[in-house]
C-alpha cells in the first residue's frame, strides 16, 4: 500500500531536490549549486525520513554550526510536527563530545574530562611557553595565540607542526625545535590534567571508533540514516569520521559544493568532495542546478569561470526568471579612480532605492578595501567591513600615523606617547617625561634631537632621532616621509606581531595610496575623519533594527550570503589570483573557486574593478592585466568597460 504523505513533496520542491529528497538507500552525494536549496532540501528530506516511519533519533544530521542544524530542524518541524525535533543533530564536535562522555572509559579518558575552550588553550599554551623559552620576551617567537593556530592546523590537515611551521610560517622556521618541544608538552599536559580542546574531540572520536570495531559497529547500526552539509568543508578528520559512522549500511547523504570549497587554510580537504564516490562505491550523484538567487546573465557568467576548474563536478546553474542586467568588468587608471567609480555607482543605486546593506564590496584580502574605505568616509557613507583590519583601526596603520601626526603637530600628546612607547626600554612615565622635554625646545618634531632627556632613555632613542632628523615635509613628498617611517617602523612591526608578513602588505598599500597625495596634512585629514558606526566584524549577520550600512567583506566572509549588488575590486592578475597562487596550481584552482563564490553573491547587479599599472613591490613587476579568471571572456557576457575612455564594448 503506498504511504499518503502529509506534505506534497513533488509538488513543493523541483525535480533534482525531489529526487534528492526520496533517495533512502545507499549513498548520495548532492552537488548543491550556489542558491540551489541546499537548505531546502535537506529540510525536505528530514522531514520525508520521519514521515515515512524512521525513528527521528536514528537520523543523524552533520553540520558545521550549531545555529545551522537548529534552523533546520526548526524548519522542518513546521513543515511536519515535533517528531522533528528528536532528531540527532549538531556540530561535529558536539557530537563527538556526547560520543566521548557516553564511552570515556574504552579510551582512557577521566569521566570527567574539562574541554578547554580557544582561550584556555591559549592560556595554557602560554604557561608552557614561558616554562620552555630561555627569555619570555624572546624576539622572533611566536605568541601564544600563533601557537595555537599551528598546533590546531597540524591536526586539521594531518601534518607534522614542523610541516606547517615551514607552509604558512616560514619566518618562524628556525623556531621549530622549541615550537615542537612546547607542541609535545601540550599535548602531555592534557593527558596529566585530562583536558581535550576543540580538535581532541574529532581525534579521540576518530580513535576511539579505530581502535574499537565493536563500538563502531554499535554506533554506525544505531543511524539509519546520516546527512552532512558543507561537505566540502570537511577536513581529512572529519572525512574518516563520517566513513566510519556510515558502517556497512551505507545510507550516507553527502551536500555540498565542489566550486565553493574555499577554506583549505582552515584545513577544509578538497578532495574529500572528489573522492566520495570512491569512498563509497555505487554513490548515486545529483546536481542541484536551478538557481533561486541570480538573474541568468550573471549565471552565465559564474557557469563560465567554473568551468575552467581543472577538477569538478560539472553543473551548468540557470534560473526560471527572465531579464536581468549583464555583468560588467571595469578597467580604472588607477586605485583610487576605482574607488570613486564605486562609490559613485553607490550613490546611483541609493537613489534608485536599493538599500545599503543590499549592496556589498567584496574583496580577496583586507588590505585591498583600504582606500575604498577613506572614499566612503569622505563622501559620508556608512559602512562595515568584515574580515581583514579595517584601515584606521589597524594597529600598524596607527602606529604608522602617529608618526606622520607629530610632523604637523608637534603638540600632539597621544601621537607622541604612541610612537615612543613603540620603543625598547620606554615606559609610560619615560614617554611623558620625553614629551614635555620635547614641548619646553618649542622647535616641533625636531625638538628629540635636542631636549633635554635622561641619559638611559635617550640611549634607546638613537633610532628614532635618526629617522626625524632625515624627515623634511618641505622637500620630500607624503609618499617619500611614509618610505622613510615605514622603513623605521619594519623591525617593530616584525617583532610586535606574529603576522607581520601580512602586515607588511597592508603598509605597502598604505604608501601606494599615499602617492596620491600632495599635501600631508590632507592626507591626514582623511585618516582622521570617520563615518558614525563605521566597524569591523568577524561574521556577518542579519541587520538588526534597520542598520543600513555599505558591507565591505573578504570573500571567505561573505560564502553563504547575497546582496541586490556586489562590486569586486582588485580583479587584478597578480592580486586576485595573487602573484603567489600563480605557480600552485591546486591554490590557483582554490583562488578560482573564491572567484566564483564571490560572483555568486549577486542577485541584479555584478560589477568587477581592477587599477591598471600597479607597481608590486614584492616582485618588482607591473600589473595591467585583469584577472586571468576574467580575461578574454567574451563580451557577450561580460561587458567591458574603461573609466579612462569611457567606452563600453558590448
Amino acid at each position: 500500500m503506498k504511504h499518503k504523505f502529509q506534505i506534497e513533496y513533488e509538488k513543493e520542491l523541483n525535480p533534482s531536490q525531489y529526487e534528492a529528497v526520496i533517495h533512502t538507500k545507499g549513498p548520495l552525494l548532492v552537488i548543491a549549486g550556489a542558491g540551489s536549496g541546499k537548505t531546502r532540501t535537506l529540510t525536505y528530506r528530514v522531514a520525508r525520513l520521519v514521515e515515512e516511519g524512521t525513528a527521528p533519533s536514528s537520523i543523524l544530521l552533520l553540520t558545521f554550526t550549531r545555529k545551522a542544524s537548529q534552523e533546520m530542524l526548526k524548519r522542518a518541524t513546521g513543515l511536519l510536527d515535533n517528531r522533528c525535533e528528536r532528531v540527532s543533530g549538531g556540530t561535529f564536535h558536539s557530537f563527538a563530545n556526547y560520543i566521548l562522555r557516553r564511552y570515556h572509559h574504552r579510551i582512557g579518558l577521566d569521566t570527567g574530562f574539562n574541554i578547554l575552550d580557544r582561550d584556555d588553550s591559549e592560556a595554557l599554551i602560554g604557561i608552557i611557553r614561558k616554562e620552555k623559552l630561555n627569555s619570555p620576551k624572546q624576539v622572533s617567537f611566536p605568541r601564544k595565540q600563533t601557537l595555537a593556530n599551528i598546533f590546531s592546523k597540524a591536526v586539521n590537515k594531518v601534518l607534522t607542526v614542523e610541516d606547517v611551521v615551514f607552509d604558512d610560517y616560514p619566518h618562524f622556521s628556525e623556531e621549530r625545535g622549541t615550537i615542537t618541544a612546547i607542541h609535545n608538552a601540550y599535548e602531555k599536559r592534557k593527558r596529566e590534567h585530562s583536558y581535550l580542546d576543540y580538535d581532541d574531540l574529532l581525534v579521540y572520536l576518530k580513535t576511539l571508533m579505530e581502535e574499537h570495531p565493536d563500538l563502531q559497529d554499535s554506533l554506525s547500526s544505531s543511524f539509519e540514516h546520516i546527512m552532512v552539509d558543507e561537505y566540502q568543508d570537511t577536513n581529512k578528520i572529519q572525512a574518516d569520521i563520517v566513513s566510519l559512522l556510515a558502517g556497512r549500511i551505507k545510507n550516507i547523504m553527502a551536500v555540498g559544493d565542489d566550486s565553493q570549497s574555499i577554506y583549505a587554510f582552515r584545513g577544509a580537504n578538497f578532495k574529500n568532495i572528489m573522492k566520495f564516490p570512491e569512498l563509497f562505491p555505487g554513490t548515486r550523484i545529483i546536481a542541484l542546478e536551478e538557481n533561486y538567487r541570480s538573474d541568468q546573465p550573471i549565471l552565465d557568467l559564474t557557469n563560465i569561470i567554473i568551468e575552467r576548474a581543472p577538477e569538478k563536478y560539472s553543473k551548468i546553474l540557470f534560473t526560471r526568471r527572465t531579464g536581468g542586467t549583464k555583468p560588467l568588468l571595469v578597467r580604472a587608471s588607477n586605485e583610487n579612480r576605482q574607488s570613486a567609480f564605486i562609490v559613485e555607482k553607490i550613490q546611483d543605486l541609493v537613489r534608485n532605492d536599493v538599500s545599503l546593506n543590499e549592496i556589498a564590496v567584496l574583496f580577496r584580502a583586507g588590505y585591498h578595501s583600504f582606500d575604498l574605505e577613506i572614499e566612503l568616509t569622505r563622501n559620508r557613507i556608512p559602512f562595515k567591513k568584515v574580515g581583514g583590519f579595517k584601515f584606521t583601526e589597524s594597529s600598524h596603520i596607527k602606529d604608522i600615523l602617529a608618526h606622520l601626526k607629530v610632523l604637523i603637530n608637534s603638540k600632539d600628546r597621544l601621537s607622541w606617547q604612541r610612537l615612543l612607547l613603540l620603543v625598547d626600554k620606554i615606559g609610560q612615565q619615560t614617554a611623558k617625561n620625553i614629551f614635555e622635554a620635547i614641548l619646553e625646545e618649542n622647535s616641533g618634531y625636531s625638538g628629540i634631537m635636542t631636549a633635554k632627556i635622561q641619559k638611559s632613555a635617550s640611549a634607546h632613542l638613537s633610532r628614532l632621532k635618526e629617522l626625524f632628523s632625515k624627515i623634511d615635509p618641505g622637500i620630500m613628498s607624503v609618499q617619500e616621509i611614509g618610505e622613510a617611517v615605514v622603513d623605521y617602523y619594519l623591525p617593530v612591526l616584525r617583532e610586535q606581531f606574529d603576522d607581520y608578513p601580512k602586515r607588511e602588505k597592508d603598509l605597502e598599500h598604505l604608501l601606494s595610496i599615499m602617492e596620491r597625495y600632495n599635501s600631508l596634512t590632507e592626507f591626514l585629514t582623511d585618516m582622521a575623519l570617520e563615518p558614525p558606526n563605521t566597524s569591523i566584524d568577524d561574521s556577518l549577520s542579519d541587520n538588526a533594527g534597520g542598520d543600513d550600512r555599505l558591507v565591505l567583506s573578504t570573500i571567505h566572509s561573505a560564502k553563504g550570503l547575497e546582496w541586490h549588488t556586489v562590486f569586486v575590486i582588485w580583479a587584478l592578475d597578480g592580486r586576485f589570483p595573487s602573484s603567489h597562487s600563480i605557480n600552485n596550481p591546486e591554490e590557483l584552482a582554490e583562488e578560482l573557486r573564491l572567484m566564483y563564490v564571490a560572483a555568486t553573491r549577486a542577485r541584479r547587479n555584478l560589477y568587477f574593478t581592477y587599477p591598471k599599472d600597479v607597481y608590486d613591490r614584492s616582485t618588482g613587476m607591473i600589473l595591467n592585466r585583469p584577472s586571468r579568471f576574467l580575461d578574454l571572456i567574451d563580451t557577450g557576457i561580460l561587458g567591458k568597460y574603461s573609466l579612462d575612455s569611457y567606452c563600453y564594448r558590448f
